[in-house]
């Protein structure tokens, strides 16, 4: 016997588990806002019911309490006519509805403090109803700050693990192993396929920008004065060769003139 009750207090556990790991707070708390209007509408019913007793009976009070003002209008009428037998007849039949009046009266004001007491339970459960509809609105949107913040946490977790930074420097790598392959490829196919002599000229249009960086440097250095300086001191000292070369060849050619003259004589 012990063994089947902790049996069955087993599985009654293991069920209320299951059932509390599927809850869904937003449906759960969505399904008590209907059971609720449900029972909103049943008590709206129940009111609606009690209220058309309360006029129904208040109808009958009124109209036994006419009736008998009807029998005393009669049994005055029969005073009138010196027929009192039939004026007691009459006040007879007018306190026969004074006494269902009365019995109607009690009941109606009994009615109508049933009904007025469901007014009040009706409103306070439309109240009720309405700050539970409130209530749920804030639930729903604490269990959705909930859930965003643990799959921000979630995601920072992740993020701990350097195994995706590590896959995106190795496929940054291969990037770039790609870009260095497809812009040897294209030097080399512009290698095959170019003008040499393009080639040359592109070399020379490199090496004279070159040179004018140069020159612009040295200008900023003050140093391409200097170098004019030097070139042009260098011209002159050219000519001054040129000339003493030209006037020794002229001496030479004369001195060779007169001994061909003295030989001759």
């Amino acid at each position: 016997m012990g063994i089947l009750n902790r049996i069955g207090t087993l599985i009654k556990a293991n069920i209320n588990d299951l059932i509390s790991k599927s809850e869904d707070p937003e449906k759960i708390l969505n399904q008590l806002i209907l059971d609720m209007k449900e029972q909103l509408i049943q008590a709206k019913k129940q009111v609606a019911s009690a209220i058309a007793d309360e006029k129904r009976l208040k109808k009958q009070y009124d109209g036994e309490i006419e009736k008998a003002r009807e029998w005393e209008k009669k049994a005055m009428m029969a005073v009138r006519a010196n027929r009192d037998e039939l004026a007691k007849e009459a006040l007879s039949r007018k306190k026969e509805h004074d006494e269902l009046a009365e019995e109607y009266k009690g009941q109606w004001e009994a009615q109508k403090a049933a009904a007025d007491k469901l007014r009040n339970s009706l409103r306070q459960l439309n109240k009720k109803i309405e700050e539970a509809q409130r209530k749920k609105n804030l639930l729903i949107a604490r269990k959705k700050r909930a859930e965003a913040q643990k799959k921000i946490q979630d995601t920072m977790q992740g993020m701990n693990d350097t195994s995706a930074f590590d896959a995106f420097d190795r496929m940054e790598g291969k990037i770039d192993q790609m870009e260095a392959e497809a812009e040897a490829s294209a030097e080399l196919a512009e290698g095959l396929a170019g003008d040499d002599l393009s080639s040359e000229f592109e070399d020379l249009e490199a090496d004279h920008g070159g040179d004018e960086a140069l020159s612009a440097l040295k200008a900023k250095m003050g140093m391409e004065q200097e170098a004019e300086e030097e070139e042009t001191q260098f011209e002159f000292d050219e000519e001054e060769l040129e000339e003493e070369l030209e006037e020794e060849e002229e001496e030479t050619v004369s001195s060779s003139r007169g001994t061909w003259d003295s030989e001759e004589k």
